[in-house]
């Protein structure tokens, strides 16, 4: 439903559509070295660009609006749903430019995150968003950084102009299963989201090849040392007989060197905690995301409750922090440590365990292959250990070229040992006398890091300092506990 709009001020506008952007996730830097030119505004390249967070998650960095919070469409969980009463407002280019560019001057923002309701069809709102980019780039000559979400159903031809104009580009996925995309966004569909997603993947790779690179997005060079990543696994398809879109015919106009398309790649994200599906789903799909369409990042995003409805979590239900943590941490396992899906979780184990991370929870179920001796194990084995990361498994290697290595040298390299401890040894001896079984290394892991976990999953929390382990204490008082503790007897 429309909330007439017609006489909103700039400013107006801008409360309007940056309070509507704020549940789009868009941490990500430029990956393109372009520098400051005379005649031009922004530098995308010093340190990439660099992200700040307010409380709430958003990037505070980026000026992050839509262009539009009108929506033909109805789904569910969203905030600018069509049937929600809301003031609607859409911004000119124009306008878009205006804001940019001022607040650049003034060193608020280093770049655009571009987003958008579909406002009339998805053509429309496609070609109001192009129409910005292009403003932005050859009539105010803005050189920072654009991240900008495509629109699905939108003609194949006019994403591929918008990408010769940004950095990073994404479809929003919104959902791991078209069933809950049927359940709670009835207008969209999976195959609708992933035909584009793949066409953007295409013509990066086109784009790549054509500069004398790899058709793949570049990962960690750290990866070259792990014989089992998802990157060099064969594709496994979201779904059987999936045939990639036609590459269109469109190209950028005639220069010296290709135009770079969308140099950052694209990334896509998936709403946590709004459906039943669970975390093996949402992992196994992230991991095919990546095989499959070359995403540089998959984004998790802990569902608000906005909306009434009989398909959604009560009002009351508070956001699957802690969930989304984990799945973050399990993400970064999959692109950097040599993880698969199927090696975290599974069918009989479809969750994530809330009181330890996945890296310690695997090791846990793993014990027959620790513990692991720092001075001989490669950089893949070293990996797998809890409390050992890339930067600090790579120190390892260099170090042990001019020495033995002992459990002070590991604390100087930046190991963090109250993990590690259980799982390592130095010249075949522990760190202490410690058993390797299974519940004892799990009793003192929760202790450790029951605080960070519960700090996670209750921000801004207050919790009075206590002179006793009470956190470990989840059962309830009895009666005859709260009288005797009344009456001064306990």
């Amino acid at each position: 439903m429309k909330i007439l709009s017609d006489e909103l001020s700039l400013q107006e506008k801008l409360n309007i559509l940056a309070d509507a952007a704020k549940y789009d996730v868009a941490c990500t830097s430029s990956g393109v070295d372009r520098r400051g030119q005379k005649g031009s505004l922004g530098n995308s390249c010093a340190a990439g660009i660099c992200h700040s967070f307010a409380s709430d998650g958003r990037c505070i960095s980026l000026l992050k609006i839509l262009q539009s919070n009108e929506c033909v469409y109805d789904c569910k969980y969203c905030l600018n749903r069509s049937s929600n009463d809301r003031v609607r407002a859409t911004f000119k280019p124009e306008e878009i430019c205006q804001l940019v560019i001022e607040f650049y001057r003034r060193n608020y923002i280093e770049g655009l995150f571009l987003s958008s309701g579909v406002c009339k069809n998805p053509t429309y709102t496609m070609e109001l968003m192009y129409r910005t980019l292009y403003l932005l780039r050859n009539q105010y000559h803005f050189n920072g950084y654009i991240h900008v979400k495509a629109i699905p159903n939108a003609p194949g031809e006019l994403l591929e102009q918008v990408g010769y104009l940004a950095d990073r580009m994404s479809i929003n996925l919104e959902l791991p299963t078209a069933e809950g995309l049927k359940e709670l966004a009835p207008h969209k569909t999976q195959t609708a989201i992933l035909k584009p997603m793949g066409q953007i993947q295409h013509r990066i790779a086109d784009y790549r090849l054509s500069i004398g690179k790899d058709s793949r997005m570049e990962r960690s060079s750290q990866n070259r040392y792990l014989s089992d990543s998802i990157f060099d696994s064969s594709p496994k398809y979201i779904k059987e007989n999936h045939q990639y879109p036609q590459v269109s015919t469109f190209h950028p106009p005639q220069a010296e060197k290709p135009a770079p398309f969308v140099p950052a790649g694209q990334s896509t994200q998936m709403i946590i905690g709004a459906t039943e599906e669970n975390d093996y789903q949402l992992l196994t799909t992230s991991q095919q995301l990546y095989q499959q369409y070359d995403l540089k990042r998959v984004f998790y995003s802990a569902y608000v409750p906005l909306n009434e409805d009989a398909n959604l979590p009560p009002l009351d239900t508070p956001p699957p922090l802690l969930r989304e943590h984990r799945l973050y941490q399990a993400d970064w396992l999959l692109r950097y440590y040599g993880f698969h899906a199927e090696d975290l979780l599974s069918m009989d184990r479809p969750n994530f365990n809330v009181f330890l991370d996945p890296k310690c929870d695997w090791a846990l179920r793993h014990l027959e292959q620790f513990p692991v001796e720092i001075n001989r194990a490669d950089y893949a084995a070293l990996l797998k250990v809890p409390g050992i990361g890339t930067k600090s498994a790579m120190r390892i290697v260099k170090s042990r070229r001019t020495g033995v290595l002992t459990f002070d040298s590991l604390k100087k390299i930046g190991v963090v040992l109250k993990r590690a401890k259980y799982f390592i040894t130095c010249q075949g001896k522990m760190m202490y006398h410690i058993r390797i079984d299974e519940d004892f290394i799990t009793r003192q892991l929760i202790g450790e890091d029951y605080q960070k976990s519960w700090d996670i999953d209750h921000p801004g929390s207050y919790r009075q300092l206590s002179l006793f382990d009470d956190q470990m204490f989840q059962i309830q008082p009895d009666t005859t506990d709260v009288q005797q503790t009344v009456f001064g007897q306990l």
